[in-house]
C-alpha cells in the first residue's frame, strides 16, 4: 500500500470510529432519557441496565446505522481535504479520480466487512440479552405468541393441536398429534396434558390415549402412566416477538426458515432480515464513493453544506429501506430483490456522481 494509500486509509477509519464514537453516545443519552422512568419503576439492576443492556443497544445501533455514519465521516474528512486544497493537490500532481478512488474503496471494504460480521454474528449475539431485557422491564406487551387452538405442521406427515398452553409452566393441554399419509389418517394420540422436560423437544405426557387405523380397522389404546417422548415441538413455537428475528444468528435464521417451510408457515421476515445484512454492509462501499464525489470538491458553503449533503443522501436511503422492505414483506417483489432496490438505485446515483467528478 503506497503512502498516499495509508493516508487516506486512515484517516477513513479513524474518522468513520470518531462519528460512530460521538453519535453513539448521543443515542445512548437519548434513549436514558426516554427509558429512565422504566428503569426507576422497574425491578432491574444497575448491573442489568449497564452490562446487559446497553452493551446490546450499542451494538444494534452500530449494526443499523453504520453506512450512514460511514458516509458523514467520509464527506467530515474529505471535506476537510478539499478544503485544505489537499484533493487538488493531488489530482493536480497526475493522479487520476479513479487512483484517488481507491484507498477509499479499501478503507468502505474493510468497514463493509465489519459490518458484515457484526450484522451477521455479533449483533444477533448482543441481542439476546438487549432483547430479554426489554421484554422483561420496558416492553411487557411484545409477546405475539398465540396460546390457544393452535395448529402446527409439525412433520410434512404430523399434525399437532393444542389447545392451551401455559406459558410459565411451559404445559400444553388437550395435545393432539394427527399422523397422516396422503388423505389418509393413521394414527391420533390424544394426551390431556404434555409439560416440556429438556431439551431437545423432550415432553412428558399424562393420561393419553392412541388410536391407529388400518383401513376399516381401529384400535384404541388408552394408557395413565406418563409417557416421555420427544415430539419436535419447542415452547419457543408458542412465544413470537416482533423483532424476534434480531437475536438470531444468520445460521439460525437458515434453520428457521427452513423448519417454518417444512411446516408450511414461513414467515418472511426472517428471509428479509437475512438479506438486510448483507445488503446493509454492501451500502458502506457504495456511499463511501458518494461521500468522496460530494466531498471531493471545494464548494462556497464549505464543509457545511457537504454534511448537510450527506445528512439528506442518508435520511433518502433510510426511507427508501423501508419502502423497500414494505415491498419484500407485502409479496410485491421477490425478497431478494426487494432487499436491494436502495442499493441498485445508490449505484446508479454513485457512477453518475462520479462521472461528474471527474470532469
Amino acid at each position: 500500500m503506497k503512502l498516499l494509500d495509508q493516508y487516506i486509509v486512515r484517516k477513513y477509519l479513524s474518522t468513520v470510529f470518531f462519528v460512530l464514537l460521538i453519535v453513539t453516545m448521543i443515542s445512548v443519552a437519548i434513549d436514558v432519557s426516554d427509558k429512565i422512568q422504566n428503569f426507576i419503576s422497574r425491578p432491574c439492576t444497575v448491573k442489568e441496565i449497564l452490562f446487559t443492556y446497553y452493551p446490546g443497544f450499542m451494538i444494534h445501533m452500530t449494526g443499523l446505522l453504520l453506512p450512514i455514519y460511514t458516509l458523514i465521516g467520509v464527506v467530515f474528512f474529505t471535506s476537510r481535504l478539499a478544503f485544505n486544497d489537499e484533493i487538488l493537490s493531488i489530482l493536480n500532481a497526475g493522479v487520476s479520480f479513479g487512483r484517488l478512488l481507491r484507498p477509499y474503496l479499501i478503507g468502505g471494504c474493510l468497514v463493509g466487512g465489519l459490518h458484515l460480521t457484526i450484522n451477521h454474528f455479533l449483533a444477533p449475539t448482543f441481542n439476546k440479552s438487549r432483547l430479554w431485557f426489554e421484554h422483561t422491564y420496558i416492553w411487557l406487551d411484545q409477546d405475539k405468541g398465540k396460546t390457544s387452538n393452535v395448529h402446527i405442521l409439525l412433520e410434512p406427515e404430523v399434525k399437532a393441536y393444542v389447545r392451551g398452553y401455559n406459558k410459565a409452566s411451559k404445559t400444553a393441554s388437550g395435545l393432539r398429534l394427527e399422523h397422516f399419509q396422503g388423505n389418509r389418517v393413521l394414527s391420533i394420540l390424544d394426551a390431556e396434558t404434555a409439560t416440556f422436560k429438556k431439551e431437545p423437544n423432550h415432553w412428558e405426557l399424562t393420561n393419553y390415549s392412541v388410536r391407529t387405523f388400518d383401513g376399516l380397522r381401529e384400535t384404541f389404546q388408552k394408557h395413565i402412566l406418563p409417557l416421555d417422548t420427544a415430539i419436535n415441538l419447542k415452547p419457543e413455537d408458542f412465544v413470537y416477538f416482533q423483532n424476534q428475528n434480531e437475536e438470531m444468528t444468520t445460521p439460525e435464521l437458515y434453520e428457521v426458515i427452513a423448519r417454518d417451510r417444512e411446516r408450511g408457515a414461513f414467515n418472511k421476515s426472517y428471509e428479509i432480515e437475512v438479506h438486510r445484512r448483507t445488503a446493509d454492509a454492501a451500502t458502506n462501499i457504495i456511499l463511501t464513493i458518494i461521500g468522496l464525489a460530494v466531498a471531493g470538491r471545494k464548494v462556497r458553503g464549505g464543509m457545511g453544506l457537504h454534511v448537510a449533503i450527506a445528512i439528506g443522501i442518508g435520511a433518502l436511503f433510510v426511507l427508501l429501506s423501508k419502502f423497500a422492505s414494505s415491498f419484500a414483506s407485502s409479496g410485491t417483489v421477490p425478497v431478494a430483490v426487494g432487499m436491494w432496490i436502495p442499493n441498485l438505485i445508490f449505484m446508479v446515483v454513485a457512477a453518475v456522481l462520479v462521472t461528474r467528478a471527474q470532469k
